[in-house]
């Protein structure tokens, strides 16, 4: 049964009011086969259950069908190079600027699962000073994920997606016919419910992942969250996007800064004095680190994110 245009329509914009991503006419498919399990386990088909929506708006059953059409894609060290950057660019500039003592606090938003804040924990990890330790603040929409993302098992299909063998050895351990995430990395992270359009988690942040969401979102949106986002990042801090996604031509307050293959991005020196959360410039921290190669205020330079 192919749905209707005026269930999709409504879905689209129940969406799109809970969580600002936009569905767009064509993707009636997608609506449909992320829809179905919820159908079938109420003995309805889809059509039935968005009319039952309509009718009866159940929190809980709204709260079901938004998630189901929230993406969760996810792998462990996707794309590799924003922890490469991480590792060999972000993290030894970090910890010199503090002096190599105190913490780092990391946001992992839309972490989906867990393996993006796992895949952090385990990089500070091998990186970090004896006297600096880190918390990751781990965020999602969606409340399933989060609640498997905490257990921090996974089955043997989802950790051949990604995982290296090293940190396999060092990191997890055979649990059953699944593998389960060790004590260490776990204690690293926080996981919380969190819909990027509401306040974001108390800062500051010295890092903020933020990757393969914005390309969901309209322009207004995007230069929301960044706006946000900006408002709890350290001066010197870090923001990592999507291998497709940019400040540029979104929000100027930004600087793009190409390390390894790809791009991070700081806030603009012009803005790099505001607050962020608790700590200022004023503070004592260092100015924004930006190397020979980068983008500012979409003037390029250097190799291209």
């Amino acid at each position: 049964m192919t749905l209707s245009a005026d269930a999709f329509a409504y879905v689209a914009d129940l969406v799109r009011r809970r969580s600002a991503i936009l569905l767009q006419p064509g993707k009636e498919y997608l609506v449909e086969s992320r829809l179905l399990p919820l159908a079938r386990s109420a003995g309805l088909s889809v059509e039935e259950l968005v009319a039952r929506l309509r009718t009866r708006p159940v929190e809980s059953d709204v709260t079901a069908v938004v998630e189901a059409l929230t993406t969760n894609e996810t792998s462990w060290f996707r794309d590799s190079t924003p922890f490469s950057a991480l590792a060999r660019h972000v993290l030894p500039r970090l910890v010199a600027a503090r002096g190599g003592v105190g913490r780092l606090r990391v946001w992992s938003a839309a972490c989906s699962t867990g393996q993006e804040p796992f895949s952090i924990a385990m990089t500070l990890l091998d990186g970090l000073p004896p006297a600096m330790d880190a918390e990751i603040v781990a965020t999602d929409l969606s409340a399933q994920v989060i609640e498997r993302a905490r257990a921090g098992r996974y089955t043997q299909l989802e950790v051949n997606r990604g995982m290296p063998a090293p940190m396999l050895v060092r990191h997890l351990t055979r649990a059953g016919a699944e593998w389960q995430v060790s004590d260490a990395v776990r204690a690293m992270v926080t996981f919380s419910v969190h819909n990027l359009l509401d306040a974001p988690p108390a800062g500051p942040f010295d890092v903020v992942f933020l990757r393969n969401v914005l390309i969901y979102f309209d322009l207004a949106t995007k230069r929301d969250i960044l706006r946000r986002v900006a408002q709890v990042l350290r001066p010197d801090g870090v923001l990592v996007l999507g291998a497709a996604e940019t400040t540029l031509g979104v929000d100027d307050g930004w600087d793009r800064v190409s390390v390894e293959r790809g791009s991070v991005y700081q806030r603009a020196a012009r803005r790099a004095t505001e607050p962020a959360g608790v700590v200022t410039a004023a503070a004592g921290l260092p100015q924004p680190w930006l190397p020979p190669a980068v983008t500012t205020a979409g003037a390029t330079r250097g190799e291209a994110g």
